[in-house]
């Protein structure tokens, strides 16, 4: 006679069919620039799915469209520049930067007519001014929308850097994709453009040529940057920690062997179009700086916040207070 299973012996069995570590979906919005990496690789390497995240990427043009994702809840995680979160706060969206991933990312590029202007020794305001004077129109500069950070540095870069004349350039907003083939069709002059576009446009147009570095645009300049909206925070504080912590391992990984990680970055960046050696050659370049420590950029984001109030691209200063959790930070790196 067959005997009927115990509770308990149900129990093993169940216990024995169900994964150990059940997978919770994260929804991760990014932009498809090289600030992204550090996510892209913790990813890629297994981590967050050896903590019981599956990380699902949308991809977005810029960071104040995906701050309409983040409102509307359909993305649990922001991996973008950390200037559209002031406004966002401002608003009444609960959002938290909890590290950053990289800093002085924006670059200024001129196109194959513009560049010229830029000779050594030639101020950038001189190089504008000569343009137009020769072109008899002004110089055409294409970046992100009013908000973004690469539509901030570029403003401070051409206001309070170089001191241009208004009449010798005009501000083109676009998105991502748009403002390299933009930049490589002669649509426009110039642009703000990160790595790996920096990279990639220099190989295409020998003719291009970066002329202002990140650092140059806005000093210290606050770049992409982890943030989780407050709902996902609160239910998943162990979660956030292994984002965090495979942050922090990613960023010294790509410092220590960029030809391992470029392959999951093409993957995700390059769209088929690229291949694995201009994403080193990305990684490596000058204009690419890595860092998990959100602490590094708490003060130059309280500037980059009163100069977008200053030029109208914020409403008023939003208190800072909530905006960094350094808390998670300081976990990974005490491990």
């Amino acid at each position: 006679m067959r005997h009927l299973p115990t509770l308990a012996a149900l129990g093993l069995a169940a216990a024995i069919t169900t994964p150990a570590c059940a997978q919770q979906q994260v929804r991760v919005g990014i932009i498809p620039v090289l600030g992204t990496a550090p996510v892209l690789v913790l990813d890629k390497e297994g981590w967050a799915k050896q903590a019981g995240l599956d990380l699902k990427f949308t991809t977005f043009e810029s960071g104040p469209l995906m701050i309409q994702a983040l409102a509307s809840g359909t993305i649990d995680v922001y991996v973008a520049g950390v200037a559209p979160l002031g406004v966002a706060r401002s608003k009444g969206i609960d959002v938290t930067v909890v590290a950053a991933t990289a800093v002085e990312e924006m670059t200024v590029a001129a196109g194959g007519k513009l560049a010229p202007f830029f000779k050594d020794g030639v101020k950038a305001a001189d190089a504008l001014k000569a343009f137009r004077a020769e072109t008899g129109k002004a110089a055409r500069l294409a970046t992100q929308p009013p908000g973004s950070v690469p539509h901030t540095t570029l403003v401070h870069w051409l206001e309070q850097v170089t001191k241009a004349d208004k009449a010798d350039y005009e501000i083109v907003p676009m998105g991502i994709d748009a403002t390299q083939n933009a930049l490589l069709t002669g649509a426009v002059d110039g642009a703000t453009i990160r790595e790996p576009t920096d990279t990639i446009v220099q190989q295409r147009d020998k003719r291009i040529k970066i002329v202002a570095l990140g650092g140059e645009m806005f000093p210290a300049q606050p770049g992409t940057v982890l943030a989780v909206s407050g709902d996902f925070l609160k239910k998943n504080p162990a979660g956030v920690q292994a984002l965090v912590d495979g942050t922090v391992k990613a960023v010294d990984l790509i410092a220590k062997d960029p030809k391992r990680v470029a392959p999951a970055i093409e993957a995700a960046l390059g769209k088929g179009l690229i291949d694995t050696d201009t994403i080193v050659a990305a990684l490596t370049s000058p204009a690419s700086k890595f860092t998990a420590n959100p602490l590094q950029i708490v003060d130059a984001t309280k500037k980059m916040q009163a100069y977008q109030v200053s030029i109208g691209t914020l409403d008023k200063d939003v208190p800072m207070e909530g905006l960094f959790d350094a808390s998670f930070y300081k976990n990974a790196t005490a491990k």
